[in-house]
């Protein structure tokens, strides 16, 4: 039998005949090209365990305050991904949320501030925290492990001085961040309309670009793919926001989150900067000589993770209704890394996704909710966490192996 490749989806087959896709699904794990499969299985087989042992765990109410808790930690897992991309880290972005809280916190309570003031300068000292870095990091040639861990102590003193001699300050439960963080929901007309929004938005998306892939006479996938791609993301999208209008909905703070990755997807996808930030991960050297400027993209990547910090800050506090020594402390850092990884974001540098991300934090928080449903301690979920972390990373490094070979 001959073999022949298809004109117009270029997948090998049969003569005349694409062999489906069982052989993009098989080429794909030959490359370590799966994408977020791996992941989503992951999650899947996370849920069905703690469904089982304890049928609460997928109420529509505890999936719910799953995605509340996921809404901080998630922007700054997503300032992570940025960091990674390029192959630098962030070890400091733990201080700057809690930082950025007790900016917040102090603003608007103890000087009087209007509570957007109060963000916008919380989000300016993370900006500015950014720039350093990226100055330092690029300027000096200073590592970023190193800069950022010596800014993990720096900044955690910084939010021990802000914060006074008592250490903590409340927010009434009046105020407009708390109220917006603890009760604001989508009106379920709300969150269908944006769903629908962002299905048509994706398939024309999926459309403009294969139009433009055949204009070019480059290879491009069946139209049936292209439907079976946009009738999935509508399923998943449409069932899970009805599920959670049973409830409460869908809380502002977890679609600010999701919001916030698909235009840093978008961003990273489609435009001259997002090809940098691939570029200069992928090797610094080749993007230098192919005329990318190495400096400022680093630099903004500094300044992007460190703003998302300061941002996870401020949804951290509302959420809390409080800024204390233990905002941001603990293990922040190390979680928001852990989402990052576990969500398929490579540790070295040029591989990765904004929806990793999301991926990465569902898959924790999901850990944390279900042994905090069986009654488990903090220990146990430390362990999990780590395996499921050592896990990934060694994931990690035999796909970078085989792309080696």
């Amino acid at each position: 039998m001959t073999v022949s490749t298809h004109p117009r989806t270029g997948v090998s087959g049969p003569a005349g005949r694409p062999s489906g896709l069982r052989a993009v699904l098989t080429q794909r794990m030959r490359s370590g090209k799966l994408g977020t499969l791996p992941i989503v299985g992951a999650l899947v087989v996370i849920w069905v365990v703690f469904q089982v042992l304890n049928p609460h765990f997928l109420s529509s109410d505890n999936l719910v305050n799953l995605t509340l808790q996921c809404a901080a930690t998630g922007v700054i897992a997503l300032g992570i991904v940025l960091v990674l991309l390029v192959g630098q880290i962030d070890l400091s972005v733990g201080s700057v949320s809690g930082l950025a809280a007790a900016v917040v916190a102090i603003g608007s309570v103890q000087l009087g501030w209007p509570t957007l003031l109060a963000i916008v300068v919380a989000l300016g000292v993370g900006a500015v925290v950014g720039l350093l870095y990226g100055a330092l990091t690029t300027r000096l040639g200073l590592p970023s492990f190193v800069l950022t861990l010596a800014g993990l102590l720096v900044f955690a003193g910084l939010q021990l001085r802000v914060l006074g001699p008592t250490g903590s300050v409340n927010l009434p439960f009046r105020s407009t961040l708390v109220r917006l963080s603890q009760q604001g929901f989508l009106a379920p007309a709300a969150s269908s309309t944006i769903v629908a929004a962002v299905v048509l938005g994706y398939a024309a998306m999926l459309m403009i670009e294969r139009a433009r892939r055949l204009r070019a006479e480059l290879p491009v996938a069946s139209a049936v793919d292209l439907a079976v791609r946009v009738g999935a993301l509508a399923v998943v999208l449409g069932s899970a926001v009805a599920y959670l209008n049973t409830n409460r909905g869908v809380g502002v703070t977890f679609a600010l989150f999701v919001g916030l990755v698909a235009v840093v997807d978008l961003l990273l996808r489609r435009t001259r900067w997002g090809r940098a930030v691939r570029a200069v991960g992928g090797n610094v050297e080749s993007a230098r000589r192919a005329g990318i400027p190495v400096r400022r993209t680093l630099v903004s990547v500094f300044v992007a993770c460190s703003t998302l910090a300061a941002l996870g800050g401020v949804l951290s506090v509302g959420r809390l209704a409080a800024a204390n020594q233990a905002t941001g402390a603990g293990d922040t850092n190390l979680t928001a890394i852990a989402a990052a990884v576990i969500g398929g974001t490579s540790l070295f540098g040029g591989r990765g996704s904004a929806w990793s991300a999301l991926l990465g934090v569902l898959v924790i928080q999901s850990i944390s909710s279900g042994l905090t449903l069986l009654n488990l301690d903090t220990s146990v979920r430390y362990v999990i966490t780590g395996l499921v972390l050592a896990l990934a990373i060694a994931i990690d490094t035999l796909i970078r192996r085989a792309r080696e070979v």
